[in-house]
């Protein structure tokens, strides 16, 4: 029988950015993102830029700036991937990021948190393929995810203002629900999982 995990709000997401960019259109779209969120949900970026790149002899003595990555995952509620697509896949940073927070075995601190995957392009495409590319090792690392709606966002010159206000009705609309939805969605995996 599943323990039902009494958790009031609010509920900390760790949100990741897959570009290294400090200019990335990503990051502009989480801050449109968080501007929408419900206000039950409250946002703290988990950087993956100082992170080296993962090397299995490290396992037994991780870098601290591993370990503070690894605790910053553990001391969150819910995940939330915002990603561009590299080459038709995931970028390297990211998942070496995930790399380091399912490692070393038996630690992994993505098991049982419940996420959600979204991307800007500025292709017609979107991320899709990334989605898919980093959908697949979070399910192999146990991460449970928020499946619909799908999010492939077109990013188009002044879409997203530099703050993260919407421009365009319908996108605010989409990105709105969206965030409900993850709100909703992070609220039925916590009653269903028992704490970690």
């Amino acid at each position: 029988m599943p323990t039902i995990f009494e958790h009031e709000p609010p509920y900390t997401v760790g949100y990741f950015i897959g570009s290294l960019s400090a200019h990335s259109i990503n990051r502009t779209l989480s801050k449109a993102l968080i501007r929408l969120a419900p206000a039950d949900l409250q946002f703290t970026e988990i950087v993956i830029k100082d992170l080296p790149l993962y090397n299995r002899d490290l396992d037994a003595d991780y870098p601290p700036v591993a370990r503070e990555f690894k605790a910053q995952i553990n001391a969150a509620d819910a995940l939330l991937f915002v990603t561009p697509e590299y080459n038709r896949s995931v970028p390297g940073a990211l998942k070496n990021a995930l790399d380091w927070a399912s490692r070393p075995w038996g630690s992994n601190a993505l098991t049982g948190k419940p996420s959600g995957v979204i991307g800007a392009s500025s292709g017609a495409i979107g991320t899709a393929l990334a989605q898919q590319s980093l959908r697949g090792t979070l399910s192999f690392s146990n991460a449970p995810q928020m499946t619909a709606p799908e999010a492939y966002i077109h990013m188009t010159p002044g879409l997203i203002a530099d703050d993260g206000r919407v421009t365009n009705e319908g996108t605010e609309e989409f990105l709105r629900a969206y965030m409900a939805e993850f709100h909703q969605y992070i609220l039925r995996v916590l009653t269903v999982l028992p704490p970690r």
